[in-house]
């Protein structure tokens, strides 16, 4: 939604590649931090304090004022609210590899896609062949997804050895599967539609998109208005996640000021700031020295595309915080009864087998097929073993999963049943993802 104004910059595709080892990095910490609170959910809601970890989800918590009151319990606030960002930073990733990142290119993403496709359409039709016409027949949608943290986590601990080509395709992948998931969550796990609040909602984007054909580049008025966005599809009856996804794609993705002028400019700035160094005044005191680093200041904004500057200035709290707190939140379940019992039921195998069997042969044969078909190249740094490698690390549900399940089976007793399969599927695929790349590499 950018008009040709805001359209990247050149030398934006090649800040974008050198800046992936950084956000690979990141990802990866995330994954480890996102295992650790895993854990504690589990341990803690397995303890003699069990009670205490339902009861802190469920305690009701308002938040406004007036008549703009909002009153959730606090998983909810979690889940609706918290998760809304995490969504806004899924669409500035998903709008920056479409424009100049692996997505740009029909032909270089072809492989992610076909990949993602395969890994979507197989598990769903594992799933649906065990629990359709049933109660559980919603949850169709739970083993489609694939945790990027925890992927590139697992990836991590492989070190130089793994390909850069296969780490970006892994990160491609997760990508369109996240649109996927967000596409499905939009349109079959919806409520009874408050046709007013919706009207609004289409008004607030109206808004953003014009916003953005302005050429309006300040964030604080997207920001307000995607908040408005996100109270009215709340009220409205869509997950109120997608208008994370909605406010990212119209945040503009070009600059004001140009790569050449910013180096003129910087380089007259930085002169001034130089000569007028010689004094013996303090920066505090030195009126040129404050104004160059004021008009610094103000051209290194705006040679900064507006997505950009947003999704780095959210990505540490959503890797490091919000996903850590929805993983506590969500993950603990109270392992009690027949273990056994619960896990050959159809839909923990359901789930199980459709991220540990559907996700790695879908995203394989998928992928073999777009290569072989003439539709996708393969890069040359990667081999079909480390291919089918990552797809068993594409089995790793676990964030997206756990909210589809959220979604489809609410507070109900098939809740724990498919958070089980979720936890138990995850764990499987990251050990075997492991342990196939780490003999391939050796290999």
């Amino acid at each position: 939604m950018s008009n040709a104004k805001n359209t990247l910059p050149k030398g934006m595709a090649v800040n974008i590649i050198s800046g992936f080892q950084e956000f690979f990095r990141a990802e990866a910490s995330g994954g480890i931090l996102l295992l650790i609170s895993t854990a504690l959910a589990l341990i803690w809601a397995n303890s003699p304090w069990g009670d205490s970890y339902s009861s802190l989800w469920q305690t009701s918590v308002t938040l406004g004022g007036g008549s703009l009151v909002l009153t959730k319990p606090l998983i909810l606030w979690i889940n609706d609210g918290l998760m809304a960002i995490f969504f806004l930073l899924v669409g500035l990733e998903i709008k920056r590899e479409v424009l100049a990142g692996e997505l740009a290119a029909l032909r270089r993403a072809a492989l992610p896609i076909s990949a993602a496709l395969g890994g979507v359409v197989l598990p769903a039709l594992i799933f649906t062949l065990l629990n359709g016409g049933t109660a559980a027949a919603d949850g169709w949608a739970v083993p489609i997804a694939t945790d990027i943290a925890f992927a590139l986590g697992i990836m991590a601990l492989l070190g130089d050895r793994v390909p850069t080509g296969l780490k970006i395709f892994l990160t491609a992948l997760a990508i369109v599967d996240d649109i996927t998931a967000v596409v499905v969550i939009a349109l079959f796990y919806t409520a009874k539609i408050d046709v007013t609040a919706l009207v609004i909602g289409l008004g607030c984007l109206a808004a953003l998109i014009a916003l953005n054909r302005l050429g309006t580049m300040r964030l604080s008025l997207y920001i307000l208005v995607g908040i408005v966005l996100w109270i009215a599809l709340l009220k409205s009856g869509v997950h109120a996640t997608v208008a994370g996804v909605l406010l990212a794609m119209t945040i503009p993705a070009g600059t004001t000021l140009k790569t050449t002028t910013f180096v003129q400019k910087a380089r007259q700035v930085l002169d001034i700031f130089t000569t007028t160094n010689d004094t013996d005044e303090s920066i505090l005191t030195n009126a040129l020295q404050q104004d160059a680093l004021h008009t610094l200041e103000k051209a290194t904004t705006a040679v900064q595309a507006p997505l950009l500057r947003l999704e780095h200035s959210l990505h540490p709290w959503v890797v490091f915080l919000i996903m850590p707190v929805f993983a506590l939140a969500n993950a603990g379940v109270k392992l009690e009864g027949d273990v056994i019992s619960t896990l050959t039921q159809p839909l923990t195998l359901g789930i199980v087998l459709g991220l540990v069997i559907g996700k790695p042969l879908g995203i394989t044969v998928f992928s073999w097929l777009a290569v072989r078909a003439g539709l996708a190249d393969k890069p040359q740094d990667i081999t079909w073993l480390h291919i089918h490698g990552a797809a068993w690390l594409g089995g790793i549900g676990f964030t997206m999963s756990l909210f589809i399940a959220g979604l489809a089976f609410g507070d109900g007793v098939l809740l724990p049943i498919a958070k089980t399969g979720i936890l138990v599927a995850s764990l499987i695929a990251g050990v075997v993802g492991w342990f196939f790349l780490r003999t391939v590499v050796r290999r």
